[in-house]
């Protein structure tokens, strides 16, 4: 199970009833924040959430709203003591921004270590799921996030015990390891008693981007798509092109391409007071869209399948 909770909706400055850019999720007990934005560390603890198991933080890039959060989130995290290190992922140059915002936040008691994105796509394995990196068309090298947690297939036991292959071997099969007996130097492999793959669970974040082809090709049949809608109002369209953003209705054609279970718009404008006025319009592109709003959450599940 993953949960999922959209800390902040916000777009370039964050409003009494909205915060800036945020997604936590949590998983396996690690949790993962894509971005970072001034009240982060409020909506936390709104949504009665704790920034301690944080592991990693995924930048998309580097506007203010996206990252102007961080210093003080790294200040929290060093008055609790913590000492586990702590994982930064982003466009190039990542390390040089945040060692800059850390003239406000010199001392930490934990290490930080920086994974720099430098092509087009890149996928990294972290605490039980891949994240995959993709680029996107804004105005700065940014960046989309994929979160993928595989799912094995079944153990076969009666495989197993019709090969007669050891029992004490059969745990580490399961994990995907191939075993030689020291014994009779037989060599057991996974397949041969681990069914076909089961469905995952799937969910692609963008902000800040026109749309691309590579967000419909990574967000492909994610259970949820979190794509950002700077603007509802249809006569902004060329305003959103201008500012390499996008609109709900360019938002609701990706999720409807990709094939996508849901789609949370985010991000909004400041000027943008109530999205749920223009869900109608964009319901008619792509019938399974929700406004999106600062702690919305959800607990996506593996589907139970023979």
């Amino acid at each position: 199970m993953l949960d999922v909770c959209l800390l902040g909706c916000g777009g370039m400055m964050p409003l009494p009833y909205r915060w800036l850019t945020a997604l936590m999720t949590r998983y396996n007990g690690s949790s993962l924040l894509i971005d970072c934005g001034e009240g982060t560390q409020i909506a936390l603890k709104e949504r009665g959430w704790s920034f301690k198991p944080i592991d990693a933080i995924c930048f998309t890039h580097f506007h203010g709203d996206h990252i102007s959060g961080l210093p003080g989130l790294l200040l929290t995290m060093g008055n609790a003591e913590r000492t586990e290190p702590l994982t930064l992922i982003g466009p190039k140059g990542l390390e040089r921004v945040v060692n800059s915002l850390r003239v406000i936040a010199p001392e930490l008691p934990f290490p930080i270590l920086f994974r720099e994105l430098n092509g087009p796509e890149e996928t990294i394995s972290l605490n039980g799921y891949d994240i995959r990196a993709f680029r996107v068309n804004h105005n700065v090298v940014c960046y989309g996030y994929t979160l993928e947690i595989h799912r094995a297939g079944k153990f076969r036991l009666e495989q197993a015990l019709a090969l007669q292959i050891p029992r004490n071997f059969w745990n580490r099969l399961q994990k995907g390891e191939t075993v030689t007996d020291p014994g009779t130097g037989e060599v057991y492999t996974p397949d041969m008693v681990m069914g076909a793959a089961r469905k995952g669970i799937k969910l692609t974040y963008c902000t800040d981007t026109r749309p691309t082809a590579s967000i419909a090709e990574n967000a492909r049949d994610s259970d949820l798509f979190i794509c950002e809608g700077m603007y509802g109002e249809k006569e902004k369209e060329a305003k959103a092109r201008e500012y390499k953003h996008m609109t709900f209705y360019e938002a609701a054609r990706l999720a409807r391409d990709a094939n996508v279970k849901e789609l949370w718009l985010t991000h909004y404008s400041p000027s943008l007071n109530h999205p749920e006025e223009y869900m109608d319009e964009v319901r008619k592109i792509f019938p399974r869209a929700v406004a999106g709003k600062d702690r919305k959450s959800v607990e996506l599940a593996f589907e139970d399948t023979e």
